[in-house]
């Protein structure tokens, strides 16, 4: 299901809704339409009125959201045998059956080229071969993936790929009927040498009701924090770490020592330790932060998870960047517009005379 905007990130329960207040103009800060305190009182009275069907209209729509986060709980039961499965594959734990292989190309192998099909068999060939032996499952499936989607590369450093590579699920669960609006994503480790933990998750938190200070501002659901958990590094294992030497000298013996730190490194695995807004919310780099954090959620959540598989072939990616592109253009188009408009403006205004020498100087 489409959302109305980048900013619906989420549905679920929203809690209590803000009550009618007795007073209309308990929500006008200050009217941005022009010269509205000489509108006539009668005048007034009806706009606030208006404000007031606005904020029903925005309750109603709090309450839509809700049945929309019923109705992903409902459906997450239909996906779940499907991701089960697509997790077995992946890990190696079944192996489909022929029937279930069964994939036609888009394009159709009877409109390749026949010296491209048999350039393709012959690599065919040459891959076979040289797997002597069949690998289990796809191997490091969820890495490509990672290594693929720009948002998710970045966060990638060259020491997290051996741990990403025993990643073999990501889930999203929904926060279940009368608790607080959320979701949850669920990494799914095996066994492996850098930490105890078979699953790592995040929680993201939302907001899907009118802000009883700004209802009008309120364009659906919104992460408003997250929560990440403790990851049981094995020793010497924290890539999200690294140890430093240092000399140090005793102020009254003059003996030096050397000492060891630990100093905090990028690693995709800080993305379990997120940060906190703080309570005044005044710091934009952290803000910057958390917003960033937020979107990466959500991108897991409304892309990565549902279409793993064509973000591993990439034409996921494809068809991320045809929307890019488009934003692009439309963009592009809005500028030279402005451009135009702008050179329309010079040609029709009278010509002046330039400045007088003496003026050009100051």
């Amino acid at each position: 299901m489409e959302r109305k905007s980048e900013k619906n990130e989420a549905k679920g329960k929203g809690g209590n809704k803000p009550s009618l207040p007795e007073k209309p103009e308990a929500f006008l800060q200050e009217e941005s339409v022009p010269n509205f305190s000489l509108l006539p009182k009668t005048v007034k009275r009806r706009v606030y009125a208006l404000k007031r069907l606005q904020l029903q209209s925005a309750n109603i729509e709090a309450k839509f959201y809700d049945e929309v986060h019923e109705l992903e709980r409902k459906y997450a039961t239909l996906y779940n045998p499907i991701f089960d499965k697509r997790r077995e594959i992946v890990s190696g734990a079944i192996e489909p059956t022929d029937e279930e292989c069964e994939w036609q190309s888009a394009r159709g192998d009877e409109e390749l080229a026949e010296d491209l099909q048999k350039k393709a068999a012959l690599e065919e060939k040459q891959a076979d071969s040289a797997a002597a032996v069949d690998p289990k499952g796809i191997p490091e499936f969820w890495l490509t993936i990672f290594k693929h989607v720009d948002v998710l590369s970045e966060m990638l450093q060259e020491h997290d790929e051996p741990i990403l590579k025993h990643l073999q699920d990501i889930t999203v669960k929904f926060s279940e009927p009368g608790q607080p609006m959320s979701f949850t994503l669920e990494f799914l480790f095996e066994p492996n040498s850098y930490f105890s933990n078979t699953v790592l998750t995040k929680v993201y938190k939302m907001k899907s009701e009118p802000d009883a200070a700004d209802p009008f501002s309120f364009e659906g659901p919104e992460i408003v924090d997250c929560d990440g958990c403790k990851i049981d590094w094995h020793k010497g294992k924290d890539v999200t770490v690294r140890v430093i030497k240092k000399k140090q000298k005793h102020k009254g013996r003059g003996t030096i020592r050397m000492v060891t730190k630990e100093i905090s490194q990028d690693s995709f695995f800080n993305f379990f330790n997120p940060v906190k807004a703080t309570p005044d919310g005044v710091d934009e780099d952290l803000d910057f932060t958390l917003a960033t954090d937020f979107e990466t959620g959500h991108y897991f959540r409304e892309r990565i998870i549902p279409r793993a598989v064509l973000y591993f072939t990439g034409e996921a990616l494809e068809d991320d960047e045809s929307f890019e592109e488009e934003d692009l253009e439309e963009g592009e188009e809005e500028d030279l517009d402005e451009e135009g408009e702008e050179e329309d403006e010079g040609d029709d205004g009278p010509m002046t005379d330039p400045p007088p020498a003496e003026c050009k100087q100051q």
